[in-house]
């Protein structure tokens, strides 16, 4: 009995491991993987390459390399720069004019 419980063991081929986020979307890995730590996705980027942010997902994130470009390029997608002074469009900005030199004082 355990002979045969051996060899049909040794038969069977080696187990692989899966991916188990293979097609997913970016937005799916974000909101399985990334939501429980980030409430959003904007500003995660921090203006980096998608290259680069691939490689730092890679390392210490992501279940492989595929996995990371598609995190990584949705990351950047939607990184948006931090908000500026709130302007009108077509309004120039204004420039401050130079203040004319104190009246000196004279002998008192």
């Amino acid at each position: 009995m355990i002979v045969g419980t051996i060899a049909a063991a040794l038969t069977l081929p080696p187990a692989s491991a899966q991916n188990l986020d293979a097609g997913k979307s970016a937005e799916k890995l974000f909101a399985d993987g990334c939501a429980t730590c980030h409430r959003s996705p904007r500003g995660l980027a921090k203006g980096r390459y998608t290259l680069t942010l691939s490689w730092f997902l890679q390392d210490h994130y992501s279940a492989g390399p595929d996995t990371a470009k598609a995190l990584a390029a949705y990351l950047v997608s939607v990184d948006t720069p931090p908000p500026g002074p709130a302007t009108k469009p077509g309004a120039k900005q204004a420039k401050s004019k130079p203040r004319p030199p104190k009246p000196a004082v004279q002998g008192q």
